[in-house]
């Protein structure tokens, strides 16, 4: 009987342990699905090339990978899209003889800067050049689609449509009368007056200085985005003044109808909807049957195909251009979404270092800065990646400001678009103290210490005059670095960089003239430089990114399906949904968490107020 069983629990165990194997290895199929699932195993002939970028554009992802595996798990279209994803696809598209146009379709695109966008264009106009037609469609077009659009050969807009173009602002929200009524003390410490990150805190109106400095790259921006739809649609630089000066008046007289509006403006060439369009196409390519739409493949599965082609994997001999995005807030400690820390990003350049294959580095800056310390740690890597004798080239996205011009100062050259946002060094420190709000609620602090100085840096207790000299002695030290190192690293004169730092704003036209920056191009400019200064032949390198790997542990399977449970649940519950504003002002906080309490961050990035999607 007990051979029995033990041969009934040796059946039961058996068959356990294989529906454990089997479960496992359904769970690798659906995240290997999740992530790569759904791609043709070649491309056709004679197909178009739909790019079509969906939530923010960003230069890397940085998204965390469970939510990117609900993503893939549940259908939704991904969060982010990398610039360089879409910019890849469009450049090999052009050589590509199987691809006959590219379709662009950038409704589902947001948070995108005009530095982005520019170069996202150009790689549009790489693909024309190369003879091959583009056609956009949009249901509608604000002033981020508009931009990529008006590149096409020929733009389409839905009967329903319009093409919503309404310049640039940056307007923010000042806090002084309201802590002043709930008896916050921001005690305010910085160097330049036109650092204007603190001003929300100290007034409740933006400052001369600030408005001075802000009109002037605003414009700056404006203007070259102007020059850019004037010369792709063969209007005057001056056409999107006019057209936003005049929308109201226009409306009236067309009976409110905005495409009709956009047509007469010779903002777009087309009036139809998004199935005349395929069938328009279609014309072209041909039509799928199977899934009612003209012959395509978009831009993701097209990477993918690529790459099981080895088309994107050149030999192992090549030499590596290391690309190293630092892309948010610069922060102290580990990256986060959003987020450039210090810790990884100096461990990627310090991979990058110890790696024999990699002969310089591009280093892509998106970020208003941050930490003090943070920054200098990066900038301290930098110049080890030099003293190693590798190069190290800056490519300036949409803003390389404060701290993210603190980390780009000491390249061996550095690119910006002419709309890149730099500058603004300058320092500041931020304390507040709720002695007063709570001495309201009848809450008071007392106590005792060995010195003068402890406990001197609590928020519950009045900042004394001592604890104010020397947060103060600390900013303008930071504020001495930050301009000698400019000086250094520029070599510029110490006096011509107290000039033009202060804290103020420039655009990336404004940096070359000061010397700020070397020269203006995409990041594309900035690799063929870094392959220059490597001692490289033009096509004997590989660009490789280097980034922090984001492995998937199945321990986790089981709480990612929770997770995605609850956020399925909660989403739909309209008062938590109403904190959202809140939770995303609360994260925006995150960025100061200087051990010294020291920052160089800028304020400075502009919003056309998107409409919702």
């Amino acid at each position: 009987m007990g051979r029995f069983f033990s041969g009934v629990w040796a059946l039961i165990d058996g068959v356990y342990k294989l529906l454990v194997i089997l479960s496992v290895l359904l769970l690798v199929g659906v995240v290997v699905l999740a992530f790569h699932g759904g791609a043709p195993s070649k491309i056709e002939d004679n197909v178009a090339l739909v790019v079509y970028p969906t939530g923010t554009l960003t230069e890397s992802t940085d998204q965390d990978p469970t939510e990117r595996f609900i993503e893939g798990f549940v259908g939704e279209p991904p969060a982010q899209t990398p610039l360089r994803n879409l910019t890849d696809a469009l450049n090999y598209g052009a050589k590509d003889p199987r691809i006959t146009l590219a379709v662009l379709k950038l409704d589902a695109m947001k948070g995108a800067g005009i530095a982005q966008l520019q170069e996202l264009a150009t790689a549009v106009k790489t693909f024309r050049a190369a003879g091959k037609p583009v056609y956009a469609y949009g249901p509608y077009f604000d002033q981020d689609d508009y931009l990529v659009a008006a590149q096409a050969d020929s733009v389409a807009l839905d009967p329903m449509g319009t093409v919503f173009l309404q310049g640039l602002d940056v307007y923010q929200n000042y806090f002084k009368e309201a802590l002043d009524k709930l008896g916050v003390d921001v005690h305010v410490f910085r160097v330049g007056e036109y650092k204007s990150a603190v001003e929300p805190f100290e007034r409740n109106d933006m400052s001369p200085e600030a408005r001075e400095a802000s009109k002037k790259w605003l414009n700056d921006l404006w203007s070259s985005y102007g020059r850019e739809v004037g010369h792709a649609r063969q209007l005057p630089d001056t056409a999107m003044n006019d057209y936003t000066a005049g929308l109201a008046v226009a409306l009236q007289k067309a009976g409110g109808d905005a495409a009709t509006v956009a047509r007469d403006s010779k903002f777009v060439d087309t009036i139809e909807t998004l199935q005349q369009f395929r069938t328009r196409i279609a014309g072209k390519v041909g039509w799928d049957d199977d899934h009612g739409t003209f012959r395509q493949i978009h831009h993701r599965e097209y990477l993918d195909v690529l790459e099981r082609e080895k088309k994107l994997v050149p030999p192992a001999s090549v030499k590596k251009i290391g690309l190293v995005v630092v892309q948010g807030e610069i922060v102290d400690g580990d990256s986060q979404q959003g987020e450039a820390g210090a810790d990884t990003i100096a461990d990627l350049l310090t991979d990058a270092r110890e790696d024999e294959d990699v002969a310089a580095v591009v280093l892509r800056v998106d970020s208003p800065g941050g930490s003090v310390f943070a920054s200098e740690r990066i900038r301290r890597e930098v110049q080890s990646l030099q003293a190693e004798g590798k190069p190290v080239v800056v490519s300036m996205g949409d803003v390389a400001a404060s701290g993210g011009y603190w980390i780009s100062m000491d390249a061996d050259e550095i690119w910006a678009h002419d709309t890149t946002i730099t500058g603004s060094i300058g320092i500041f420190g931020l304390v507040p103290t709720f002695d007063k709000p709570l001495a309201k609620l009848g809450i008071h602090t007392d106590g005792i210490g060995t010195t003068s100085l402890a406990g001197a840096f609590r928020g519950d207790r009045p900042l004394s005059p001592e604890v104010s000299i020397i947060i103060q002695s600390q900013i303008e030290q930071g504020y001495k670095l930050f301009t000698e190192g400019v000086a250094a690293a520029r070599e510029l004169p110490i006096e011509k960089v107290r000039e033009i730092a202060r804290g103020r704003v420039w655009s990336g036209n404004d940096a070359l003239k000061l010397g700020l920056v070397d020269q203006l191009g995409s990041l594309d400019d900035a690799v063929a430089s870094a392959v220059r200064l490597a001692g490289l032949e033009p096509e004997a390198y590989k660009l490789e990114e280097i980034r922090q790997p984001h492995d998937l542990p199945f321990r986790h399977v089981l709480e990612l399906l929770g997770n995605a449970q609850v956020r399925a649940s909660l989403g739909s519950f309209a008062p938590l949904a109403a904190l959202d504003p809140v939770q995303e002002a609360a994260h925006a906080l995150r960025w100061l968490n200087d051990p010294r309490g020291t920052y160089a961050h800028c304020l400075c990035t502009p919003s056309p107020s998107r409409r919702a999607r």
